[in-house]
């Protein structure tokens, strides 16, 4: 009887609901945690590591633990680099440029298919092509379309346009526009990433409207109010997180993109930015440690847009 009791005082008290969905919970978030430790965390703390190591790609195999050397000489290497100021330079007016585009012109086209007629469906299911279409698949065909040999656009321009000779979009760096400079491969890396990424902002922007209390609008139409008032002071404000977000996210995006520029010019014309420099650091000079300094600056630009995105927001509900 008394080692029965014993075995019996030995056993585990069952699991309470709560603590057996907790459990529950922690097994099913493991993997995912594994996951984004093995390929997000790791090789962050890897770049950080090697931005202050004085170690170029092919000695990778041959190091070990005890002869790094640690310095900043990679910082500071980036940082008084002019070829690193105008990737950054680049890298902003790019990302700003192409996120207000996105987000205008997805606004400009919810707008335009908000009311309903016939084919509306197909003409939505058609504006979702862009952002659905692989990358290589169009850059492929922008290329085509932009080619100075072969290409339709300069064809029009040639026959139709009046222009004197072809024009090699993606390569030019700037050309003289009256009293103007205009940044040609740049502007077409732009409308790229615009066309490519426009149709998200509709997306989340037809979502919004969807919502909208329509009786306000009805009701602001009866007081006298055309549709350019009702735009402004009714449904703009209502669109105004929406749009902001998705210029936030947007511009995130942008800033790191690589496969659109390095796809389209190589980083050629006055469009290499910071992804590119990274690539070319690490590629083509073999030098992982100011790959790894640029890429750290980059994050830290990031960062610093949302934390100044994390304070508008509070200050904003305050």
């Amino acid at each position: 009887m008394p080692a029965a009791r014993a075995v019996s005082s030995g056993r585990r008290k069952p699991l309470t609901m709560s603590r057996r969905e907790d459990l529950e919970g922690r097994l099913l978030v493991g993997p995912t945690v594994l996951v984004v430790l093995a390929f997000a965390v790791l090789p962050f703390l890897a770049v950080v590591l090697f931005a202050f190591l004085d170690v170029r790609l092919v000695d990778i195999p041959r190091l070990y633990l005890d002869e790094l050397e640690f310095t900043g000489d990679n910082l500071a290497t980036v940082w008084g680099s002019s070829r690193f100021w105008s990737a950054a330079g680049t890298t902003v007016v790019y990302a700003g440029a192409s996120s207000a585009g996105a987000v205008l012109v997805g606004l400009a086209v919810a707008m335009a298919l908000r009311s309903p007629f016939r084919g509306r469906g197909l003409i939505r299911a058609l504006v979702l092509v862009p952002y659905i279409l692989p990358v290589v698949a169009a850059t492929t065909i922008w290329k085509t379309l932009l080619n100075p040999g072969y290409g339709l656009v300069n064809a029009v321009g040639v026959e139709w346009l009046g222009w004197a000779e072809p024009i090699a979009f993606l390569t030019t760096t700037s050309r003289d526009l009256g009293p103007f400079e205009i940044p040609v491969a740049l502007l077409c890396v732009i409308a790229f990433e615009v066309w490519k990424t426009f149709p998200l902002a509709f997306l989340f922007i037809t979502a919004r409207l969807q919502v909208a209390p329509a009786d306000i609008e009805e009701a602001a139409e009866i007081d006298g109010a055309g549709r350019t008032r009702v735009f402004w002071h009714l449904l703009l404000p209502q669109l105004a997180g929406v749009m902001a977000l998705l210029a936030v996210l947007r511009f995130l995006w942008s800033f790191q993109n690589f496969n659109d520029i390095y796809l389209l010019t190589g980083g050629a014309g006055g469009t290499e930015v910071l992804a590119v420099r990274v690539y070319s650091e690490l590629v083509v000079r073999a030098n992982i440690g100011t790959a790894s300094a640029t890429g750290l600056l980059m994050t830290g630009m990031l960062v610093l847009v949302v934390a100044v995105y994390a304070w508008m927001i509070k200050r904003e509900k305050a």
